[in-house]
């Protein structure tokens, strides 16, 4: 019913930046909560960054100041900015939507297929 799909993940040097963006497809008619995660090899995933329908944003003391989560409503899409980046921040980046309505009632944890981001010289 609801599709996710990341771009914009890649090699960066340290200290560069990336846009990641997510698009979601689907008949969707509200979202509820998107957020971004990451996993490294040999870790668990984790939150990089939240936001909610109302705008209000979270992030782990790890990437606050560096990160930064957006949305637009409007094209069901959320972006992650993400600058001075550095090699700890190496790993795969899945986009999270937290609750969508849909046209059958709602739909709960809406995972992508994941974005590699690698930092290194």
């Amino acid at each position: 019913q609801v599709q996710l799909v990341e771009s914009g993940g890649g090699l960066v040097q340290p200290g560069g930046s990336l846009r990641l963006s997510c698009a979601a497809s689907g008949t969707i008619f509200s979202i509820n909560g998107m957020g971004w995660y990451r996993q490294a090899p040999g870790k668990e995933r984790e939150l990089v960054a939240a936001i909610t329908s109302g705008g209000s944003t979270n992030y782990p003391d790890s990437v606050k100041g560096r990160f930064t989560i957006s949305g637009d409503n409007a094209k069901n899409k959320v972006y992650l900015q993400m600058n001075s980046l550095k090699p700890e921040d190496t790993a795969v980046y899945y986009c999270n939507l937290v609750r969508v309505r849909v046209t059958s009632g709602y739909v709960d944890g809406v995972w992508g297929q994941g974005t590699q981001v690698t930092v290194s010289s």
